[in-house]
């Protein structure tokens, strides 16, 4: 990232997790956990201790990007490998495009909320859907308005987002607010507060473990991209405090309001709701006119917010992703493209079929994540402790740290898959139900936050002990021991929009002279990964 182009203050990283605090996805996740027989106290416990949780990894994880300004490809490239990357790259490349769609189906439905306080009559379209698809035509058109509007957005580079990203954080409070307030005030929230809960014992606890596990995973995958939105940074500490604090602080209000709302429409309508968008579209059906105009004003806010969370969570993400993997044709602006457009092939309706298959995606699909995220943090804190060689990361030598064997890693892909087995029992019970395996199994998987993360991060840590690697450190320090860019002078370019690419070899030699032209030929070879906007 361009000095130029490093604005975000501390003040943005607070606006950024207000911000994607106030998304529907947060309002809905939480509003699940009572429909799992906990009490509304349960759930909020349940919440703001993973939240908490989640606080400490993102600002972990998010230290190289703050510090040296580099994204996720290239932070997985220390602990995996110049190729060894790849698979996280390709993980977490997938999650982003799975989670765009999540977020786009949302955001639609807030488009048919809008749309039917206008215009009742648009629920009148015919349905050519199948019952199967638990939807209709009317929603699948407001899905793809959605979606292309959603396109413009992912033309603007991060940086230049951080003005919106602000407007976003009035925006997002003030049509959460007023909707937690009209939700009490139309049903109150009855027996909810007052109900005792259905379980005790082992039950209980492992379903309060589960719901921990909800919160933290609702989060992971900006865990593992957080030093995309960390590299912006004026100054490390930017990304320090503001994190820390605001964003359990910002999830923990808004999970409450999601609890107190899917409460509210369990008073009203008679029924468990956990789905915030429905229970909008519910509350349009008496058809008064301040009604109307007040879920007119609510649901166009959402959308906004929708937009915004889309763009910063998983377009910017999948772009750098796909990047790293395809730099001779695809930018970050490429990449974000098709993430939109895998966001429609993945049919992303069928993931709402119910509140039990929305928490064990959530759930189910993290511990890849997880098995990730323990090798890089421990690599950055434990091993190198803050020691990093930035031009190796582009450097094709076998001499560079993170040349390895053949570009590859094993210490990190053996934390990976011991990380990974000792959740594969559960997680084959998951995604096949007919699979038996003993509880102790899915116990382990119910964790598979902390398990995944912790017991690879170990295994690297220990193999590392074992086998050091290059640039194994006793003493923390920050720095780049290479002094990337007056060793890579001319390779190391701006793009228009201050994203770093390496142009190396990419234009005429520049010296005149013999030796210049040799000197210019002895400099390392380098990947052509591209961080660039066209």
């Amino acid at each position: 990232m361009a000095p130029e182009k490093r604005t975000w203050g501390c003040m943005s990283f607070v606006s950024f997790w207000i911000a994607d605090g106030f998304n529907l996805n947060t309002f809905t996740m939480s509003a699940t956990l009572l429909t799992q027989g906990l009490t509304w106290w349960q759930a909020f416990i349940c919440v703001v201790i993973g939240y908490t949780l989640v606080g400490p990894f993102v600002v972990l994880n998010a230290r190289p990007g703050a510090v040296f300004h580099i994204k996720f490809p290239a932070v997985a490239r220390t602990s995996f490998g110049i190729f060894g990357s790849y698979w996280p790259i390709i993980n977490r490349t997938a999650m982003a495009c799975i989670w765009s769609g999540v977020q786009a189906w949302l955001g639609g439905e807030c488009v048919h909320v809008f749309l039917r306080a206008l215009w009742p009559s648009i629920d009148n379209i015919p349905n050519i859907m199948s019952p199967e698809s638990q939807t209709t035509s009317a929603y699948i058109l407001c899905f793809v308005i959605y979606w292309i509007l959603m396109l413009p957005t992912i033309w603007v580079p991060l940086h230049k987002l951080h003005y919106l990203f602000m407007i976003k954080s009035v925006v997002g409070p003030a049509v959460g607010f007023a909707l937690f307030g009209w939700s009490i005030h139309r049903g109150g929230t009855g027996t909810v507060f007052s109900r005792p809960s259905t379980m005790s014992g082992s039950p209980l606890a492992w379903t309060l473990l589960r719901g921990i596990a909800v919160a933290f995973n609702n989060l992971f995958p900006l865990i593992i991209n957080s030093p995309d939105f960390a590299s912006p940074a004026k100054a490390p500490r930017a990304a320090i405090w503001p994190q820390l604090i605001t964003l359990p602080v910002v999830f923990a209000v808004t999970s409450l309001m999601g609890i107190v709302i899917g409460a509210a429409a369990q008073v009203e309508f008679h029924e468990e709701m956990w789905d915030i968008v429905k229970i909008m579209d519910r509350m349009l059906d008496d058809m008064r006119p301040s009604t109307r105009a007040g879920l007119a004003f609510i649901s166009l806010g959402f959308v906004y917010v929708q937009l915004l969370t889309n763009v910063a969570a998983n377009s910017v993400s999948a772009g750098c992703d796909l990047t790293a993997l395809c730099p001779r044709y695809v930018n970050i602006r490429r990449g974000g493209y098709f993430s939109a457009l895998m966001a429609i092939i993945m049919c992303p309706w069928l993931l709402y079929t119910s509140s039990s298959s929305f928490t064990e995606y959530l759930s189910g699909f993290s511990v890849f994540l997880a098995c990730i995220a323990g090798p890089m943090m421990a690599d950055y804190w434990l091993v190198r402790r803050g020691h990093l060689r930035i031009a190796d990361l582009y450097s094709l030598q076998s001499s560079g740290w993170y040349w390895y064997k053949w570009g590859i890693n094993w210490r990190a892909y053996l934390a990976y898959f011991v990380g990974f087995g000792i959740n594969l029992p559960g997680f084959m019970n998951f995604v096949n139900p007919s699979i038996s395996v003993s509880d102790g199994w899915k116990h382990v998987f119910d964790l598979a936050w902390i398990s995944g993360t912790g017991v690879s991060a170990a295994v690297y840590l220990l193999c590392c002990l074992i086998v050091p690697p290059p640039g194994l450190n006793r003493r923390f320090e920050e720095v780049d021991e290479s002094d990337f860019l007056s060793t890579f002078e001319g390779a190391y370019n701006f793009g228009n929009d201050g994203e770093a690419f390496e142009g190396f070899g990419q234009s005429e030699v520049p010296s005149s002279t013999e030796a210049d032209k040799r000197a210019y030929d002895d400099k390392p070879s380098v990947s052509n990964e591209a961080f660039v906007y066209e």
